[in-house]
């Protein structure tokens, strides 16, 4: 049985094909700038070695099936995605996840928010995700499925109504305030996904995601369950992690003018908490890949990839931690 399991979350940044047009402000790839994106892309993908990985910013699953065919280790890897539409003229981002594990039943996309969980009145897409949120349950071992989520909740980037401008300091904070007010309440929906598989299903879960927010912020701390049963919390696996070195900590998944953050995160439930009594392994160590980010790769994504290794218990768990 393979002891150790890899899950790692890659934000790959406007990933799409060449002479795309995704945003007002953002030129399209040429074919060269194509070419050089998804070699590096698939690069990293070969560097992290992991099981499993969640993706974000993926405009079109068949340029990730692009970038998978130039890996080394993952070309024949189960690819998960769902394009938003296909048959829409306009390429919008979603995300998507590959794993070299089995699928241990079919992969879901959760588009609306689950019932009782609804925006503001007034609110654009008042019950939908803004990238709809994939889950896949993951045969790790022979007895041991782990429900994997992949997400990615609203950006801090403003939410601009029709005529309004950053120009004016007042529509600037209202606009935030919505972008907020929306990854608040993803995070509030997520957090019911959450809590109803730990109620049904009953097993391991491990989010991987973009939450374009700090590990202690009001919004990452709802998807963890802070205050919910012991059962349906989450933890951050970077603080669970046993080889935590607080003397030579360089994890950061952001370099945004200046500032170091980690805005991409690993969430584990119980099962992988090894302070916990129902644990079936523990996390031990989490790895942060974000050279590129210091380098300003110009083929690069903007965002650091977070590998997590999960070491499974196995039945000598109670004699090795007695000495014996």
């Amino acid at each position: 049985m393979q002891q150790e399991i890899r899950f790692a979350t890659f934000n790959v940044c406007n990933l799409a094909p060449a002479g795309a047009k995704l945003y007002d402000n953002l030129l399209p790839s040429t074919p060269e700038e194509y070419e050089a994106k998804l070699a590096w892309t698939a690069h990293q993908i070969d560097l992290l070695g992991a099981d499993v990985i969640g993706f974000q910013e993926i405009f079109s699953q068949d340029t990730l099936r692009a970038v998978l065919a130039r890996t080394v280790h993952y070309r024949d890897a189960i690819h998960v995605g769902f394009d938003p539409d296909p048959g829409a003229d306009k390429y919008t981002p979603s995300v998507a996840l590959v794993t070299r594990l089995p699928l241990a039943g079919p992969a879901t996309a959760y588009a609306h928010f689950p019932e009782g969980v609804a925006m503001p009145p007034g609110s654009r897409d008042p019950e939908r995700f803004s990238r709809p949120v994939i889950h896949a349950p993951i045969a790790v071992s022979p007895d041991c499925t782990v429900d994997v989520l992949v997400v990615h909740l609203k950006s801090k980037r403003p939410d601009y109504r029709n005529g309004d401008s950053s120009d004016d300091p007042l529509l600037y904070a209202q606009a935030s305030l919505r972008s907020l007010i929306r990854r608040g309440t993803e995070a509030v929906a997520l957090r019911v996904l959450l809590s109803n598989l730990a109620k049904t299903a009953r097993r391991a879960r491990v989010v991987l995601g973009d939450f374009n927010d700090v590990a202690d912020a009001v919004t990452t701390s709802i998807v963890l369950g802070n205050g919910t049963p012991l059962a349906e919390r989450m933890f951050d696996a970077c603080q669970l992690q046993k080889k935590h070195d607080h003397l030579h900590h360089v994890g950061f998944s952001q370099l945004h003018e200046g500032q170091y953050s980690t805005i991409d995160h690993i969430l584990v439930s119980e099962q992988f908490n090894a302070a916990l009594p129902n644990a079936i392994g523990e996390v031990v160590d989490v790895i942060y890949l974000n050279d590129h980010l210091v380098l300003e790769l110009p083929e690069a994504s903007d965002h650091g990839q977070v590998l997590a290794r999960i070491r499974l218990f196995d039945e000598t768990r109670g004699l090795s931690e007695a000495g014996v």
